[in-house]
């Protein structure tokens, strides 16, 4: 089964994990190499339980740990060719990374886990998002993006999980004092970061009965709030008819608990039940 938590999301670093019992992969590494240990410590792993990093794109609030904890612990990039390229000019100038470069458009098997990267529209040299799937579970992972399109719909359909942008409320942009028009106009571009709307019609659009999660992320501290988030997709997916689907908001300072991508169905809880306590079990009556 496979279980995913968020280290922290939002301007200042991203990070997640996703594990099974076979495998354990960083999702970006934007918070400080630090930071990423103590929280990877706070969910009981290590640095050396992890098997890999997968990249999403190059910008520094998703790769500012990337240098350090790859020379301390040599772990494999997984990374698209243009976005090696680009960390190979502004980083790991004091080590050579085990670099594991991917198609965009394509899936590649590693360990238990399928993983597809597909390309999204954001201001970086290849940005990517992501389905993270195993024989039970479907992961859909949309970090930084400025609209949807058809081909994120298609890849997403489907997934047990979302795991997505939200970043901002259109009015609280459009209200702030502290952002010159310029910057504004860069988060709300084709380019920049996807509001709650846009969050919430995407979610309306893929709705489904198996939906399991909805996890938010890149929350902006100054516009955005966690409530209204909260309550725009929620809203879209009771339009839908879907409402057994938990919500959550990413936080920025501390990780978020352990949860499984995909519903357990019955057969699949007794059979742990039964691989957890096999004596209990066949004495019980």
């Amino acid at each position: 089964m496979l279980s995913l938590s968020i280290l922290g999301s939002g301007s200042s670093g991203n990070s997640a994990v996703v594990r099974t019992e076979n495998t354990r992969l960083l999702l970006d590494a934007g918070l400080s190499a630090r930071q990423i240990v103590l929280r990877l410590e706070m969910l009981g792993l290590k640095p050396g339980d992890l098997d890999g990093i997968l990249l999403t794109h190059e910008h520094g609030d998703h790769t500012q740990g990337l240098e350090i904890l790859c020379r301390k612990h040599s772990l494999p990039i997984f990374v698209t060719p243009l976005t090696q390229e680009s960390l190979l000019q502004s980083a790991f100038t004091k080590t050579k990374p085990q670099w594991r470069l991917m198609a965009s458009g394509a899936a590649f098997e590693f360990r238990d886990l399928r993983i597809e990267c597909f390309s999204v529209p954001h201001d970086a040299v290849d940005p990517v998002g992501f389905i993270i799937a195993d024989e039970d579970s479907r992961l859909g992972v949309l970090s930084d993006v400025g609209y949807i399109t058809n081909l994120i719909r298609e890849r997403l359909r489907g997934a047990h999980t979302l795991f997505i942008e939200a970043n901002y409320d259109a009015h609280m942009l459009e209200a702030d004092t502290k952002r010159p028009w310029a910057i504004k106009q860069r988060i709300s571009g084709r380019h920049g970061h996807l509001s709650n709307e846009q969050a919430a019609e995407l979610v309306q659009s893929i709705a489904h009965d198996d939906l399991h999660h909805v996890m938010l992320g890149h929350l902006s501290d100054d516009c955005n709030d966690p409530d209204v988030a909260q309550k725009k997709i929620s809203s879209a997916l009771h339009q839908a008819g879907v409402r057994e689907v938990n919500i959550h908001c990413a936080r920025r300072r501390e990780p978020t608990p352990w949860i499984e991508v995909a519903r357990r169905t019955p057969a699949v809880a007794l059979m742990d039940m039964l691989n957890a306590h096999p004596v209990e079990a066949e004495m019980g009556h």
